[in-house]
């Protein structure tokens, strides 16, 4: 009963669905507006869908800077061990690396792989393409929200956030499986937590030793957000202006980072992109910061005024708003997948 009534007390804790269901409204109007239920696929126009959902990590990397991402590379499903070998070889990639599917979202099926036999186990697992990256070891993951609108260099960034992930820390008592009960995101996502941390389960964690529930760093997968509104500055804002320019067609959406500090990160040194979530991204930075739900909703609101705005600029230059009825099966077909891939993620051992 008591976990029952702090999530239904904690909107950050409800469903995606629930969440946003107050904002249909919103929609519809920009919708009725653009004449286009998808009114936000011309805003990002070089990725497939403005980047919203479903789409391939690989097409957005290939627009980035190549100097602002780790070395990457796409794995075809169902390669040969042996072709999977020398294309790392070749790469450069060194262990511990990172796996994610290509199409994949919210931290599903990721994975930090610390040798080949891990490597190739996740290989044998996965009946999709997915993505190996060099795993950036960095001691701070930040989300920065940027918009810019087309014709212009200049953007804003609306949301700078550091992510802690989800973690347990140690009394030299309790066991996992105590500690993770008494986590106040972790203790709602038992089956998950006993079906990837069973080995450990009954261990008793050190004192003051962190153990790591999950290396994602998605709030529905436990990561905590610290917001860092008051050190949005225009250094900071000049470092993702030029990213965005050297993108090219990259106008509204969420950078998520690693970098040594948040100093460095204004100096635009020591940063690697992890990844850029476009016209689907969450302004996360209204999570855990003790945010009302009604200005919580405002804010999302607000940033899908720029995404209709950005879109109709676009449209207006050429870029088509994708019909309904192909937008709704790229939706359902990217869904179905998403689905499929979460079983998946559930079942890996």
């Amino acid at each position: 009963m008591k976990k029952f009534w702090q999530k239904l007390t904690h909107w950050e804790l409800w469903p995606f669905n629930v969440i946003y269901t107050p904002l249909g409204v919103v929609w519809i109007y920009y919708a009725i507006r653009a004449r286009a239920f998808w009114f936000f696929t011309p805003s990002n126009p070089t990725l497939i869908f403005a980047g919203f959902e479903g789409g391939s990590k690989k097409e957005m990397y290939d627009q980035l800077p190549d100097w602002s991402y780790p070395t990457t590379i796409l794995v075809k499903a169902g390669i040969p061990e042996a072709a999977l070998r020398d294309e790392i070889k070749k790469a450069g990639l060194q262990y511990p690396i990172v796996a994610k599917p290509d199409t994949g979202m919210q931290g599903v099926l990721f994975r930090v792989l610390e040798n080949n036999t891990e490597l190739m186990h996740y290989h044998g697992k996965l009946p999709v393409d997915y993505i190996l990256q060099t795993f950036v070891d960095l001691p701070m993951e930040f989300s920065v929200f940027h918009i810019r609108y087309p014709g212009e260099t200049k953007g804003m960034v609306t949301g700078f956030i550091l992510k802690d992930y989800m973690h347990v820390k140690g009394d030299g008592q309790s066991s996992l499986e105590v500690l993770v009960n008494e986590h106040p995101k972790a203790k709602h996502r038992l089956a998950e937590m006993k079906q990837k941390h069973g080995a450990n389960w009954a261990s008793i964690i050190p004192e003051g030793e962190k153990y790591f529930l999950s290396y994602a760093g998605n709030h529905n997968r436990g990561a905590r957000f610290i917001n860092l509104h008051k050190e949005i500055d225009q250094r900071l804002c000049d470092v993702f202006d030029r990213i965005s320019n050297e993108s090219g067609s990259f106008y509204f959406g969420r950078y998520d980072l690693k970098c040594t500090s948040i100093e460095d990160l204004k100096e635009g040194k020591n940063l690697f992109l992890l990844e850029f979530n476009g016209a689907g991204a969450e302004p996360n930075h209204i999570y855990d910061c003790g945010m009302k739900y009604s200005k919580a909703l405002k804010v999302v609101a607000m940033h899908w005024r720029h995404l209709y705005k950005i879109g109709a600029i676009n449209h207006r230059k050429g870029v088509p708003y994708w019909g309904y009825w192909k937008g709704r099966k790229f939706l359902r077909n990217a869904r179905k997948e998403f689905e499929r891939l979460t079983k998946i993620d559930l079942s890996f051992t």
